[in-house]
């Protein structure tokens, strides 16, 4: 038995010594253990740095997102172009409310080199439309909206209901440049016609019945159609994106002669609109007194 004793006890040192060598040798009952409990004391850390990159990434996109952008307008350039390429919400409409102080009273007429804000004004009505009533703003914006479709539906219904023949060359535009206005950028010393504002694309309609008298590049008119009318005077469209019409073909009162767009000598997209006496360019008249003399209501 006592040598039994003996026996055991030494054995059991061995076992203690091997322990001991094994911890000081780095194996694995002692790395292992040291490594599992540097992973937990490291984990915390590493999640707390990782979130804070996360958040250093985050937040530089988020102030990205809902700052300003000055664009400088390139040769070539038109509203409805930059509102695109740029990813613009409202198109070259908000552009052009944004910065009507620097281009001024056409949004046609931009020039290479100008700076206009992008996303500035965009970014502050989201901000405030949460912390303001919501029944409000679209109170607000609705009658205006509707407004604007009153005005419009009450422009076209003038038009036919005095049975003058006669209606508007587009619907739902603003004029941009007036006739006659002065300017070195046109080769009369004025502006022969009076510019209607549209985006690119918005369908062109013949005021009155007549016959195409040329449909096709008119150089700086760019795409633009002539048609003679029952009086003997002339309607010219200009800078048309498409035509759908040809020479020698007849048409109708509102129809479709083509698409509005940028074409020839232009800063933007618009419907450049003339009245002639004749089908050449320089027997010009002015294109609203004629409309209006034929009860159409413009403007």
């Amino acid at each position: 038995m006592p040598a039994k004793g003996k026996h055991r006890r030494p054995k059991s040192l061995r076992l203690t010594r091997t322990i001991a060598v094994a911890g000081t040798g780095g194996a694995a009952l002692a790395l292992p253990l040291m490594g599992a409990t540097g992973a937990h004391a490291a984990t915390p850390a590493a999640a707390v740095a990782q979130h804070t990159q996360k958040s250093a990434t985050v937040a530089p996109a988020a102030a990205k997102a809902g700052a300003s952008k000055t664009y400088a307008v390139k040769a070539g350039d038109y509203l409805a172009k930059i509102a695109d390429d740029q990813h613009v919400s409202g198109g070259w409409k908000k552009i052009y409310s944004d910065n009507r102080s620097a281009i001024g009273s056409d949004p046609s007429l931009i020039h290479p080199g100008l700076k206009l804000s992008l996303g500035a004004k965009a970014a502050a009505p989201k901000a405030s439309a949460p912390a303001k009533p919501s029944a409000a703003k679209p109170a607000a914006a609705k009658p205006a909206a509707a407004k604007a479709d009153t005005a419009s539906t009450a422009t076209k219904t003038a038009a036919v209901a005095n049975g003058s023949g006669y209606t508007l060359p587009v619907d739902g535009a603003t004029i941009g440049t007036n006739y006659k206005v002065a300017g070195s950028m046109w080769s009369s010393g004025y502006h022969t016609g009076t510019d209607f504002v549209v985006p690119t694309g918005t369908t062109i309609k013949s005021i009155a019945a007549g016959t195409v008298v040329s449909a096709g590049w008119g150089g700086a008119y760019g795409n633009q159609v002539v048609i003679q009318h029952a009086d003997g005077r002339y309607s010219q469209y200009a800078h048309m994106s498409s035509l759908s019409v040809s020479a020698g073909q007849t048409v109708t009162e509102g129809q479709q002669v083509g698409l509005s767009g940028a074409t020839g000598n232009v800063t933007g997209p618009h419907l450049h609109f003339e009245i002639r006496t004749t089908p050449d360019y320089g027997s010009d008249i002015d294109p609203v007194a004629y409309l209006r003399s034929h009860g159409v209501a413009v403007g």
